[in-house]
């Protein structure tokens, strides 16, 4: 049995990377569910949006089965790097990422995880760019790896680059659907990741 653990463990991270993002992107669609089951929408997607945090908690779990439990490949299980420059390197990539994220966290307030039909566009730093959340949350998939110092770890974790934006595109549909010309005069003012700069104006 023990010699199996490992490709168990490797079996319920790609499960819980599946349900994680299956349900992650049913959240981010109330308005396009409201036209189905009416205002009890926005509820249904608050569950299904803890529900997807919950199997994003179970993806850090099994990364830190796996440090223990590698699958039986021939891949390097470290670095070849000294550990030092490993935990430099998440040191590196969390600072940006968290405070991206706890000031996107902040600027949503509970819509973060409780989407409300009344709620209108965020301000604060949405006024720069969309989806600074997102964009804080994705560099926190590799703090963990490099933190275990696991090359493996880190390169499964490019998997969240296609996830993410998907998840952002879900998101910016339902959004046009919800809010119409209002998010469509806001989407063409910001930048998706990156803030758009104002031309100079010519004289």
């Amino acid at each position: 049995m023990l010699k199996m653990i490992e490709w168990i463990n490797f079996t319920f991270l790609i499960v819980s990377v599946l349900f994680c993002t299956i349900y992650y992107i049913k959240s981010v669609q109330p308005a396009a569910l409201e036209k189905k089951i009416g205002k009890i929408a926005y509820k249904k997607c608050t569950k299904y949006r803890i529900i997807s945090s919950i199997f994003m908690f179970v993806i850090i779990i099994n990364q830190f089965i796996y440090f223990y439990y590698p699958l039986p490949i021939n891949f390097p299980r470290y670095f070849t790097w000294d550990y030092w420059i490993s935990v430099i390197i998440a040191i590196a990539i969390s600072v940006p990422s968290i405070s991206l994220m706890f000031k996107g966290v902040h600027d949503a307030g509970k819509e973060t995880i409780q989407p409300t039909k009344e709620q209108t566009l965020y301000g604060g730093i949405y006024e720069k760019i969309r989806h600074p959340q997102a964009i804080g949350e994705f560099g926190t998939w590799w703090i963990i790896p490099f933190l275990l110092n696991s090359p493996f770890l880190s390169l499964f974790s490019l998997v969240m680059i296609p996830i993410f934006y998907f998840f952002c595109v879900f998101e910016e549909k339902d959004l046009e659907f919800r809010y119409g010309r209002t998010y469509i005069e806001y989407r063409k003012r910001t930048g998706m990741f990156i803030p758009k700069f104002k031309r100079l104006a010519k004289k």
